[in-house]
């Protein structure tokens, strides 16, 4: 594996709402510093959490659009800046790019990323990349970086997408529910109605869920790249399949084709 996405959502990034969880973007850190010094794999970060750490700052009503935009400007250098301190204690450099749907769909823009995705991975840099939530209304509402993370993986033609996410992986039922759920460790078709299933999020600041990582294998699937689906909470697995291409545990979304 040369290029590899990670996706790593508000609830591993955060704590009870209120506070940045530094001990796990700490772990983070350190996993992908172990893939990028010494696997010498490019990696490329999606990151969500920006209004999630703004309301560690300010407590304003995020049920409301302008102030989840605002949150979001004050928590998204606020999350940069310990990331960029992390880094630095592995002598890598970071780069910060903001992204909307629209930036995909315009030959000219996705050209322009793609050129200089290329020359901060080839200078290996780290790209953090989060949805741009001031001026992307719609995702704000509807979207999630699931999403964009798997549109990442395409456009920038990544091997695979990671998402580090607060489950172990995808079951065949609801574990949080059922006692006898088991976890399914390749998957290599979803059914329509799995992706018409009813929108889930845990974190109160989450916009995804199990259907929006679905939706992004699904994707992903269908343009030949896989994605594996583990905890961001603990690490080993992820360490595991990533670092040391053991499966152990995870579920690896897995294209046919």
């Amino acid at each position: 594996m040369k290029r590899l996405v990670i996706k790593v959502g508000t609830a591993v990034l955060t704590e009870e709402n209120k506070r940045l969880s530094l001990n796990r973007i700490q772990n983070l850190v350190d996993l992908i510093a172990k893939l990028k010094n010494e696997k010498e794999i490019e990696v490329i970060l999606v990151s969500s959490g920006a209004v999630g750490a703004g309301y560690t700052k300010l407590q304003l009503d995020k049920k409301i659009l302008a102030n989840k935009q605002a949150l979001a400007a004050i928590g998204q250098p606020l999350l940069l800046k310990h990331y960029k301190k992390m880094f630095q204690e592995h002598d890598i450099i970071c780069a910060q790019m903001l992204f909307i749907a629209d930036d995909f769909d315009s030959r000219k823009r996705s050209k322009n990323a793609r050129n200089v995705m290329e020359i901060l991975l080839e200078n290996r840099v780290l790209p953090i990349i989060n949805e741009n939530d001031v001026i992307a209304n719609e995702e704000l509402v509807f979207g999630d970086n699931d999403q964009l993370a798997a549109h990442v993986a395409h456009y920038f033609k990544a091997d695979m997408l990671a998402i580090l996410t607060d489950i172990d992986g995808y079951y065949n039922k609801n574990p949080r529910e059922h006692e006898d759920a088991e976890l399914l460790s390749v998957v290599t078709h979803i059914e329509p109605e799995e992706l018409e299933m009813k929108h889930t999020a845990n974190s109160e600041f989450a916009t995804g869920g199990i259907v929006t990582k679905l939706k992004a294998a699904d994707f992903l699937m269908k343009k030949g790249i896989p994605m594996y689906l583990s905890s961001g909470f603990d690490l080993t697995n992820a360490y595991d399949f990533l670092c040391d291409e053991n499966h152990n545990n995870g579920t690896l979304f897995k294209p046919t084709k």
